[in-house]
């Protein structure tokens, strides 16, 4: 059986992500060991610390930043996080400072917001509804 275990997320700098994914988004750091000029950096949730990890990936492949560009460009979110009521994450994320390009919208069966992570990502946070 196939597991996703880590995931990442490009980022201009990984000291700021990690301050960012860890003082604003509540995510615990997980793995920081030096390699090269960089950091093998990842966080996890703590509702699951053994969980899958999140890569906080230094935008060093010339790739990269182009197409890190190009989504935000077009609102394009990286990736997606789960919260279990967007419109209570959002007013507690906006308390901390974090800054929203899309305000909290319900399409149906899910409600998304999306907000900047400083980091050159957009990143939707969802709630699946039951």
């Amino acid at each position: 059986m196939i597991r996703i275990n880590i995931t990442s997320v490009f980022v201009d700098d990984q000291a700021t992500a990690l301050a960012f994914y860890t003082d604003k988004l509540g995510f615990i750091a997980k793995t920081d060991v030096p390699v090269g000029e960089h950091r093998w950096l990842t966080v996890v949730s703590p509702a699951d610390p053994d969980g899958v990890e999140l890569l906080l990936e230094p935008t060093g492949h010339p790739a990269a930043g182009p197409f890190k560009e190009a989504l935000v460009a077009d609102g394009i979110p990286f990736t997606q996080f789960a919260v279990d009521d967007v419109y209570a994450e959002v007013e507690r994320l906006k308390a901390l400072g974090v800054e929203f390009t899309q305000e909290p919208t319900d399409f149906g069966p899910v409600v998304t917001a999306v907000l900047d992570d400083t980091c050159g990502n957009l990143i939707q946070l969802a709630t699946m509804k039951s």
